[in-house]
């Protein structure tokens, strides 16, 4: 099992949270919504939950909840900039299907 960074995503979470002054890394997980059943959450975190599945790499902790780690498992978390816009993207194998808004994703 494994959840992991991008060089670009590693450097966004470590400029964020400098300037934020407290966190220990990202919380990632799914919930039920959107069209095609599920989408992706991400949020920083200032504690490590008991519950957690924990990864580490390029330095920054990657929480994970247990019931979404069959949907996360093998995923690398990218930061992206095209234009003018910016933003994580989630590159997930398991993902099999992705709706028209790109907001909600299948496994």
């Amino acid at each position: 099992m494994s959840v992991t960074l991008t060089e670009a995503a590693a450097k966004h979470v470590t400029k964020y949270l400098s300037r934020r002054g407290k966190g220990v890394g990202v919380r990632l997980g799914v919930k039920t919504t959107g069209c095609s059943g599920l989408a992706y959450k991400l949020e920083y975190a200032d504690e490590v939950a008991p519950e957690d599945v924990v990864f580490e790499d390029k330095g920054i902790q990657i929480l994970v909840d247990p019931k979404s780690m069959a949907y996360l498992d093998g995923m690398t978390l990218d930061f992206v900039r095209e234009g003018l816009n910016e933003g994580f993207r989630f590159n997930n194998p398991n993902e099999r299907d992705r709706c028209g808004c790109g907001e909600s994703f299948r496994v």
